[in-house]
């Protein structure tokens, strides 16, 4: 699932807009904070009712962030947690201050959502020895605002493992977005660095595809169209690869077709099973031109001195010389190369013009 943030500085239009986003996109749920500064107590008490009725009438939950603070602002104690919907709220991501004697209480009354990145051993084993609802606990990583600070992916990897074979069933993690940053700090709000200035794309695929995570939010306040377009197309099935063409022709709308990799994927490159045997390629497209280098991710076409092989189209995995059979017709962008080791064997994807 991929889904959206909001945060009660946020205007209620915006908010409201993060609501139909989500509905429109079959997600059930949104992340924020409950993180009450005091001077702020009535703008929460003041937006919180309209939560409620916007969650009501788009389908959406809301998961927040609590610490044993936000409940005592908010009235509302350890065995009144389901009075939390009428807001909307259908889980508590549970930050520093609640035991796990308290967790495994609340996952009997309220989704119970724990830090993933903290989360031990140790402490699952106190879930299940205080008998907690293991249908109604989840782990969310952190973000972090903070440059520098985010975690590796073999940290995650690791950590989600442990998790796992505690019985842990459901795993979400953060990616920044590519729009309007969140502040104090503008950085992006990722849970690992290496996607703190990543394509969003790029770091959804590798937490949903490598570090077996369940659930992806944008922990920023937006995301350009372009970018949730691309995800929403990743998750249907198709790799979504922005190129640059070396010249403009007719027959490229041929090259920006849905393509199928090889089931039996090559090393060295993707082929296209579809480009010769359904597409019909005009003279001029095989005609032997920009027989240049072969970097990683470029798009090439066999041309007529290939023989049989003439209007393959391919994507190279890696840098290959020139080959005086082999047209370049254009270059994936280096922010969509990461996509690539995810394009196996049987894999579509769709090449997209970018100028």
């Amino acid at each position: 699932m991929f889904s959206f943030s909001f945060y009660f500085s946020e205007p209620l239009e915006q908010i409201e807009k993060k609501f139909q986003q989500a509905s429109a996109s079959g997600c059930t749920e949104l992340f924020t904070s409950l993180h009450i500064p005091e001077d702020d107590l009535d703008k929460y008490h003041q937006k919180l009712p309209r939560i409620g009725e916007l969650a009501k009438r788009c389908g959406v939950g809301v998961v927040a962030d609590v610490t044993p603070a936000s409940l005592t602002k908010l009235g509302i104690s350890g065995e009144r947690l389901p009075a939390l919907r009428g807001w909307g709220i259908i889980g508590l991501r549970l930050d520093d201050g609640f035991s796990m004697k308290e967790a495994a209480h609340f996952s009997h009354q309220i989704k119970v959502v724990l830090n993933a990145s903290t989360l031990t051993e140790r402490e699952c084993g106190e879930l299940a020895a205080k008998s907690a609802n293991w249908d109604h606990i989840e782990a969310w990583h952190n973000f972090y605002p903070r440059p520098e600070t985010g975690l590796s992916k073999e940290t995650v990897i690791r950590k989600n493992q442990t998790l796992r074979r505690k019985g842990i069933q459901t795993i979400a993690a953060f990616i920044p977005g590519n729009k309007e940053k969140r502040g104090p700090l503008h950085q992006g709000l990722p849970t690992l660095e290496a996607h703190r200035h990543m394509d969003p794309l790029c770091a959804y695929a590798e937490l949903v595809r490598d570090c077996d995570v369940d659930k992806v939010f944008i922990g920023d306040f937006s995301m350009t169209d372009d970018a949730l377009m691309r995800i929403k197309e990743f998750q249907d099935g198709i790799i979504p690869l922005r190129y640059r063409p070396l010249a403009v022709y007719d027959w490229l709308s041929l090259v920006e077709t849905v393509h199928t990799n090889r089931r039996d994927a090559a090393r060295d490159v993707i082929r296209s099973a579809e480009s010769r045997l359904s597409l019909s390629w005009p003279d001029d497209a095989l005609r032997p031109a920009y027989m240049i280098p072969r970097e990683k991710g470029s798009v090439t076409i066999d041309n007529n001195q290939y023989g049989r092989y003439a209007g393959e189209l391919q994507i190279t995995l890696t840098d290959l010389p020139a080959n005086e059979k082999v047209n370049v017709v254009g270059r994936i962008m280096e922010d969509d190369l990461p996509l690539l080791a995810y394009v196996g064997g049987g894999q579509r994807f769709r090449l997209m013009r970018t100028t």
